[in-house]
Parts: structure tokens; C-alpha cells; sequence
């Protein structure tokens, strides 16, 4: 009997798990329309979406991003990538500018949709501390220029930890307090999690499902080997560890994210 439950246990997890993947394909068009605010009576799909990633460094978008850009792209949305350094720390930038540029065309950006920034007061540094109203001015041209009506970015623990992406949330944050946005734009952040929950790779799935957020994204197999594909783009960080963090993170599979407010906000500005 118990070697009976046992085999039952992980089986009924994984059957659970297909269940999951399967509900969330057909709802991820309600999600994005619950997120976005747009009324259920309006009939509309994933082509009103026009999303601006925002990340710090080339390979973060396949890194920590890629089940929301492939799904978005899925749905016929327009996303555009905002990099905010060309990833120069050990003097690679003009080989890793390459390397996003394929990276974010096999994930299903062409590269007229995608922006690199070489700054002097944003080095790809996690000693740097970032200029929040630096970044917060970017992210904002950039929303204006395109006609953005959702940005993509980290959260306050920037999912790895590292500074230069929690002075993106930072800058956004800030932006969310001037006033400037435009009306129908949201934002949101890239939920950071636990250890043990950001290596069990697919199997997080029933825990992103069931704890809440305010937008879910799931791959499948297919979409894996996309998100994949993109990370091999990036021949220069292909370290042992890397091709771990390929096989076991949760965030090849799974993107979840909460809303950042909008509204005054008493934030210090650097």
C-alpha cells in the first residue's frame, strides 16, 4: 500500500501540474485584459497590448523574462526591450549587444524593437548605484515614443539580488508617483522568490497558481526550448552554472507578477 502511495503522490503532482498549464493557456486573454483594466464587454486580444520589457543587462531577458515574451508574442502583442546597459563589465559590450539582438529574435523581437543604452552613470556594475530619475527619464521617452501600455520589470528584490536591477524597479516606482504615465499604462513587477521555489523548475507551477498575482505566464515544452535557444544566443555568459540555472529555474518556465501602483509617493530620488 504505501509504495502504492508513493507512485500516486508524484503522478496525481504532475497531473495537476497538466491541468494547471492547460486552464492557463486558454485564460491568459482574460488575465491580461483583467491586468490591463479593460472592460469584459470589449472585444479584444493580445494586438491592443503593446509591452516594454525593461531590463539591466543583455541576457536578462531570456534569463528571467522569457515565458511572458514568448507567450505575449504568442498572442500577436507588441513588445519592445529596453536594456540599460550593454553588459560591459568585463569589456564584452559590443559582443553581448550582439548576442541580446539574436537572443531577443529567437524569443520574437526584431531588433527595431529593441533598445540598448551606453551610459556613463549606468555601468553594468552591482556596485553602481544607479540614477533613478537617469533611468525613470528613459523608461518614460521610451513609453511615449512607442505608445507603451504596459511595462515589464524586476521587483525590489530584482529576483537575482542585483543592484542594477533594483534601480530599475526603484526609477519605476518613481515614475508610477509623478503623474506622468499615460492613463490606460500598467506596470508591473517580476516577482522574486524563494530558493528552493526558483530551482524546482516546472514543478513551482501549482505554487504560482494558487498564491496570488496579478499576471501569470506558463510555457510548455515548446516554449522552453525557445527560452533556451535564447540563453545559448549568449555564448559569453555560458559558464558550468549557467547551464544549470537553463535546466532547473523556475523562471524558464514560469513569469508571475504583481501591479505597481500608481499614485504620490514619498521616494527619494538619487
Amino acid at each position: 500500500m504505501y509504495v502504492y502511495l508513493v507512485a500516486f503522490v508524484p503522478l496525481f503532482y504532475l497531473v495537476w501540474i497538466k491541468c494547471i498549464y492547460d486552464r492557463h493557456r486558454h485564460t491568459l486573454r482574460s488575465s491580461l485584459k483583467s491586468t490591463m483594466n479593460v472592460s469584459s464587454e470589449r472585444d479584444t486580444d493580445g494586438a491592443d497590448v503593446r509591452a516594454l520589457v525593461v531590463t539591466a543587462h543583455p541576457d536578462d531577458e531570456c534569463m528571467f523574462f522569457a515565458p511572458t515574451i514568448v507567450r505575449l508574442v504568442a498572442l500577436n502583442a507588441s513588445v519592445h526591450l529596453l536594456c540599460l546597459s550593454e553588459g560591459n563589465y568585463y569589456n564584452q559590450g559590443a559582443q553581448r549587444r550582439e548576442e541580446l539582438l539574436s537572443s531577443c529574435a529567437t524569443l520574437g523581437i526584431p531588433a527595431s524593437r529593441v533598445t540598448i543604452i551606453d551610459h556613463k552613470k549606468l555601468p553594468d556594475d552591482p556596485k553602481a548605484e544607479w540614477s533613478i530619475s537617469l533611468v525613470s527619464s528613459a523608461v518614460l521617452k521610451h513609453i511615449t515614443a512607442h505608445s507603451i501600455n504596459m511595462v515589464l520589470t524586476f521587483d525590489g528584490r530584482g529576483v537575482s539580488g542585483h543592484a542594477n536591477h533594483v534601480a530599475i524597479y526603484k526609477a519605476v516606482r518613481h515614475l508610477a508617483s509623478t503623474g506622468e504615465l499615460p492613463k490606460e499604462c500598467v506596470l508591473l513587477s517580476l516577482e522574486t522568490v524563494g530558493l528552493l521555489r526558483k530551482y524546482i523548475s516546472f514543478l513551482d507551477l501549482p505554487f504560482s497558481w494558487l498564491l496570488p498575482s496579478h499576471l501569470c505566464c506558463v510555457v510548455g515544452s515548446k516554449g522552453y526550448k525557445q527560452a533556451k535557444a535564447a540563453m545559448l544566443c549568449h555564448r559569453t555568459q555560458l559558464l558550468w552554472f549557467r547551464y544549470l540555472y537553463i535546466t532547473f529555474s523556475r523562471y524558464m518556465f514560469i513569469n508571475t507578477f504583481q501591479t505597481i501602483p500608481q499614485g504620490p509617493k514619498n521616494l527619494k530620488i538619487y
